[in-house]
């Protein structure tokens, strides 16, 4: 099975000189990385070519890495029905540099992209629909990079006495970082319930 994907990863690199800039085949995948100008053409391709056919688009996703320059990498699974086989390809991006969207090649793509705009801030170029789909429509920033707060920005609560729902900064009401959990993992300073019995 490996040796078939590298052959499949050897043919897509052959047939599009300079768009795989990598080929890895991990835990019976195929990975391509590939340049973020090419990133249309290599979809195109994987979808007509006879030997791939790769008509079911899965999943299109990102992930981030604030410490890299181009802090993304947007990931498209496929599936080829016909040759009962999967692959994944994926490139760079920062904030402010789009990725082609896939939406004119595989319309399935349209909130896949939509999602990945919402939680992660990248931009599709050419999609027909860019905005959230995930979160509320005045929400700032974006939910599922690493530099996101854990806590948000804002709460959400319904108030009685407005008889609406109302947005409010979040507030903390115990310092982070001092929650007293009573947990063994945490390094308390005293002595917990049930350790009078150790020491008899």
């Amino acid at each position: 099975m490996s040796a078939e994907l590298e052959t499949l990863g050897a043919r897509v690199s052959g047939a599009l000189p300079g768009a795989v800039t990598a080929v890895k085949v991990a835990y019976g995948e195929l990975t391509l990385t590939v340049a973020r100008d090419r990133w249309s053409d290599v979809a195109k391709y994987l979808r007509d070519d006879s030997e791939c056919l790769f008509v079911n688009i899965i999943d299109v996703t990102a992930a981030d890495y604030p410490e890299r320059d181009e802090r993304f990498e947007v990931v498209a699974h496929f599936q080829s029905p016909k040759h009962n086989r999967r692959i994944r390809i994926k490139t760079p991006a920062a904030e402010d540099t789009p990725v082609a969207s896939l939406v004119p090649l595989f319309p399935g793509a349209d909130w896949y992209e939509r999602e990945t705009y919402d939680l992660f801030g990248v931009i599709f170029s050419g999609h027909p629909d860019l905005r959230r789909i995930m979160t509320d429509y005045g929400f700032e920033g974006h939910p599922l990079r690493k530099d996101f707060p854990m806590s948000g920005f804002v709460e959400v609560r319904y108030d009685d006495e407005k008889k609406r729902v109302v947005y409010e900064p979040v507030r903390l009401q115990q310092e982070y970082r001092n929650f007293d959990f009573l947990s063994p993992w945490e390094g308390v300073q005293y002595d917990l319930p049930g350790d009078e019995k150790a020491s008899k």
